[in-house]
């Protein structure tokens, strides 16, 4: 929620017809390229739906009898296997669980009706999937033809506890309008997302390229050329001629992130070092920086007020003529960087109600600033501070800390917060690390994670088992991928062509 505005103009600029903003979605219409394209090369998209179904529905017997309706010989055979997900919202439906047996129930007792056979159920990896939406007795029966959630791009081995979702990292990335014109400078990165997530909008990379699969792909109607051409083309990517830097004050955050770098193939515009925040210093050239720190909810310090307090100084002094974006939760964090943002953006971190805010930094009082030209609000960001109802009448910040709570040695662990918050504060740390790190995924043996997924040939495309198994067919043998690898043209000859410096350490 918050990035509905981001993602219609990604589907504006792909080329979607009749987009329409809702709640948490954005609705559009397209050929099937377009939907392939939209899975592909979409930042801030979750997962594309394909609508075949709409019905009016009161009861879980009208929603089975609806169900049934459809030639379900058209998407399955007894031989292939189905899975359904729903979100509903209604006094009738009261568990989203009841009706996808229900539409599970419509389906295979159509099919064993007329073959005297059913289809078998697969949850971790059936052949086509399914997703059923009601709001009160208005349903809508789609196609998932995203199948793993969009955002899990692939290129991620490790993780830090409370990693930023790599479909927000972007919406970020892309509500400050930055494009790759300047250096881009993430203070406490983490694992590295918005640092990666950066330099693919700069090199205007599809996030797609690290992906293994995609539900479509087990279509009936799959068109393995088409996908074959959109896969390979790189005639968008474009140069970028500044730099990404990342810094942590845990050096275990700054091995997992340069991990994920070097995944992503990007080692070559990414730097990522070991600093404290409190030793940042004025960049040599002109920068933006994007950063979340933390907020007390899932990761907190021992001193949160004075990390925040910290920021500010730091940015008030070491980041002139710049600007820089905060992604926090509590009101009293962004009253400790004690600077006034030109503009705030509600956007949701999970479950929280966090603020974007953004900090335009420049030297001297603002009077002056202004009087030498200085724009302090632009007309586009006075506009959108104006709109009525941009946040909840309650919003979820947490009550403010009141002074008795903050004792006098100001020690994190004397405040209200939840108990789980007050785990493993006995370290001073202002990274977004943990000390026990996630596991980390399931990673074929590659240096690349763009080595994961081969190249296509439209030749060989239509096994596309060889590539979805990991197995090399002739067309793949010894085939490095992005890095700096080969691609294929239409008439299916080899093109051969340097994309960019691979990592050999």
């Amino acid at each position: 929620m918050g990035l509905e505005s981001v993602l219609a103009k990604e589907l504006t600029q792909l080329g979607a017809d009749n987009v329409q903003i809702g709640r948490r979605m954005v609705s559009f219409t397209g050929n099937k390229e377009l939907m392939y394209r939209a899975n592909f090369q979409l930042h801030t998209a979750i997962k594309i739906l394909k609508p075949i179904h709409h019905f009016k529905a009161k009861s879980a017997d009208e929603v089975y009898e609806e169900i049934k309706k459809i030639d379900w010989s058209q998407y399955l055979t007894d031989e292939r296997t189905f899975a359904v997900d729903s979100v509903v919202f209604s006094e009738e439906f009261r568990h989203s669980k009841f009706v996808s047996y229900k539409v599970k129930d419509a389906i295979v007792d159509q099919l064993r009706e007329r073959t005297g056979k059913r289809p078998n159920i697969s949850v971790t990896n059936p052949d086509l999937r399914l997703h059923i939406h009601i709001a009160e007795d208005d349903c809508t029966l789609c196609l998932d033809s995203s199948g793993e959630s969009l955002h899990r791009r692939g290129y991620r081995r490790e993780s830090v506890e409370a990693p930023l979702n790599e479909v927000l990292a972007a919406g970020i990335i892309m509500m400050t309008g930055w494009q790759g014109d300047t250096d881009f400078i993430d203070p406490m990165c983490g694992s590295g997302t918005l640092l990666i997530e950066a330099a693919l909008i700069a090199r205007n990379m599809a996030p797609g390229l690290f992906r293994k699969e995609y539900a479509f792909e087990k279509w009936p109607d799959f068109d393995a050329e088409l996908f074959d051409d959109i896969y390979n083309d790189d005639s968008q990517e474009r140069e970028f001629k500044h730099h990404i830097y990342g810094y942590d004050i845990d050096f275990k955050a700054v091995n997992t992130a340069r991990g994920n770098v070097k995944a992503a193939g990007l080692s070559d515009c990414i730097t990522i070092e070991q600093q404290d925040f409190k030793d940042f210093v004025q960049p040599k050239d002109k920068a933006i920086m994007v950063t979340n720190p933390p907020y007390g909810e899932r990761i907190s310090t021992p001193d949160l007020m004075g990390t925040y307090r910290m920021i500010g100084e730091r940015l008030k002094h070491q980041f002139l003529g710049n600007d820089a974006w905060v992604l926090s939760y509590r009101e009293e964090c962004f009253e400790m960087i004690g600077l006034k943002p030109s503009i705030k953006i509600p956007l949701y971190n999970g479950s929280l109600e966090c603020e974007l805010r953004k900090y335009q930094m420049f030297d001297g009082k603002m009077r002056q600033f202004r009087s030498e030209g200085g724009i302090v609000k632009t007309d586009e960001e006075k506009r959108q501070m104006a709109e009525t109802h941009r946040f909840k009448k309650e919003r979820e910040f947490k009550q403010r800390l009141t002074e008795q709570e903050e004792n006098e040695e100001g020690d994190i662990r004397s405040f209200t917060f939840h108990r789980h918050e007050l785990k493993d504060t006995r370290e001073s740390r202002y990274s977004r690390d943990s000390r026990k790190p996630r596991e980390p995924r399931d990673f074929r043996d590659s240096r690349d994670a763009r080595d994961a997924r081969k190249p296509r040939d439209s030749r060989d495309s239509r096994n596309s088992k060889d590539y979805r198994d990991g197995q090399k067919s002739k067309s793949y043998k010894n085939s490095p991928n992005r890095g700096g690898h080969e691609r294929f043209d239409r008439s299916g000859g080899k093109k051969s062509f340097k994309r960019f410096n691979r990592d050999e350490d």
